[in-house]
């Protein structure tokens, strides 16, 4: 079994203040360095393919070589949205894998062992995506008002990565195209051609760096990790 492994660095930190979370230090090196580590250590991951603005890749490749990330295979250009950047990075997967994992560069702490049992799910159910039980009581609101509370034990916070076997992703792919459907995350491009994903239960230290205090937690988590 062969994966290939997208790792979406190319946002554009608008809820950091401007600064480029994927570049933020954290451990020994920085987000995206910690992400591409994960990755290397994970034995099933094939090959990385990168997908970042133009501005950053010199900064990301130093990061690569200064880690001795082997499995780096390419870099690929941020698109406009997040869909448009995977389909970038598709592009550049070897052409001989099984499965095309797609995970975000700014979930550095996710765990090579969660990577592995993600991948063992899609092989079997065809799409798998880790994540974990919702802790809080959610509610649907409406104009300001509670239209809703669902049902709790049925809800789940959805992480990365989300790994397809290469047909399904590609089918979804096109379809998407096809119909000039743009969505958040991969899941629900599989979910558009039918297919049932596998939740694969994470844990909930694979936090996404979104705002200043999640580096912070993320500092914390990697030192309790080691």
């Amino acid at each position: 079994m062969t994966i290939s492994a997208i790792i979406v660095c190319g946002g554009n930190s608008t809820r950091m203040g401007g600064v480029n979370k994927i570049l933020l230090p954290l451990g020994n090196t920085n987000v995206a360095g910690t992400t591409m580590l994960a990755f290397e250590q994970c034995p099933e991951i094939t090959d990385i393919v990168v997908v970042c603005r133009e501005c950053d890749r010199e900064s990301l490749e130093n990061t690569a070589r200064s880690l001795d990330i082997t499995k780096l295979h390419a870099f690929a250009e941020a698109g406009r949205t997040r869909q448009e950047s995977v389909f970038n990075g598709l592009k550049k997967i070897s052409h001989d894998t099984d499965l095309v994992a797609v995970h975000d560069g700014a979930r550095p702490l996710v765990k090579p062992e969660h990577i592995a049992k993600t991948a063992r799910d899609a092989e079997v159910f065809g799409g798998a995506v880790l994540g974990v039980p919702v802790k809080d009581t959610i509610k649907v609101v409406n104009d300001g008002l509670i239209t809703d509370t669902p049902h709790r034990p049925s809800l789940y916070i959805t992480q990365t990565p989300q790994i397809f076997k290469r047909r399904i992703y590609f089918e979804a792919v096109d379809f998407a195209l096809e119909h000039g459907l743009d969505f958040t995350d991969d899941c629900q491009l599989a979910e558009a051609i039918g297919i049932k994903v596998c939740m694969t239960l994470g844990d909930y230290t694979n936090i996404k760096i979104t705002t200043p205090e999640d580096i912070k937690i993320a500092e914390l988590l990697l030192e309790g990790n080691k």
